[in-house]
């Protein structure tokens, strides 16, 4: 029995293919999502819309996740939403890195489809 989940996602990811990947398994588990090329428009994203979690990556071009994070954690509004960090070249201590600008859940890329899933699931 497929038991849906009601949720919203906002991805914010610079890479087309990616957002395009995340947005298929996503949508395929019955989860509304939202894109952001960049922090700057996820930010404003994220302040007026409600989510409920957020797919951040690390590597972006202007301010990087850890950045947007970090602003997202000091607003009293938003500081709740749970964010995952999405890394592409994960070097030992990355997760750390994440967990402590105030992301709650850690995913290198590329993905494993299962326990991607399972990982977002989790928050939701």
């Amino acid at each position: 029995m497929h038991s849906e989940i009601h949720a919203r996602i906002l991805i914010i990811d610079d890479n087309d293919l990616n957002r395009k990947l995340f947005r298929a398994i996503l949508e395929s588990n019955d989860i509304e999502v939202l894109e952001a090329k960049n922090a700057e428009n996820g930010i404003e994203l994220i302040r007026q819309q409600r989510l409920d979690l957020i797919l951040m990556d690390i590597q972006l071009p202007g301010m990087d996740g850890l950045e947007a994070t970090k602003i997202i954690r000091r607003d009293t509004d938003l500081a709740a939403i749970p964010i995952i960090a999405l890394t592409g070249n994960a070097m030992y201590g990355d997760d750390q890195i994440a967990f402590d600008a105030g992301c709650n859940g850690y995913i290198t890329k590329p993905i494993n489809l299962s326990s991607f899933m399972r990982t977002v699931k989790s928050f939701l």
